[in-house]
């Protein structure tokens, strides 16, 4: 009989542990994807909502050097991943053929530009909405 005890009460410990790691685990992010090529976004409008952790998936397709430069929406929102932003936390550069993940969380609603720094003279801009 202790034995049987025992092992209960190790079952209900181990049961006790998921449910709290569960809880305390980063939920898994959505993920929205852009492709850049040479001259625009695919696709060149974003919407998040505010307040859900996303990962936002970004692949340059195209020939040149590109920007996914949106200043005032990487300061409203928390960035898991500050290390792929530039210095300034105010774009993400992607070379050709390159692909970057940004894991972030938005938090302000409202619209915010987004351009290519380098191309935007091109017609290389959209937009993003957060909810």
């Amino acid at each position: 009989m202790p034995q049987a005890y025992t092992l209960g009460r190790f079952f209900a410990l181990m049961a006790m542990l998921f449910v709290a790691a569960q809880a305390g685990a980063t939920p898994q992010p959505v993920e929205v994807d852009v492709i850049m090529v040479d001259y625009q976004f695919k696709p060149d409008h974003l919407t998040f909502q505010h307040n859900v952790y996303y990962r936002l998936h970004l692949e340059n397709h195209g020939k040149e050097t590109h920007e996914f430069t949106a200043p005032v929406f990487f300061a409203t929102a928390d960035i898991d991943n500050p290390g792929v932003l530039n210095p300034d936390h105010t774009e993400v550069l992607m070379q050709p053929g390159e692909k970057k993940d940004v894991f972030l969380t938005p938090h302000k609603p409202g619209t915010y530009d987004l351009r290519c720094a380098d191309h935007d003279w091109y017609g290389m801009v959209g937009g993003i909405t957060v909810k």
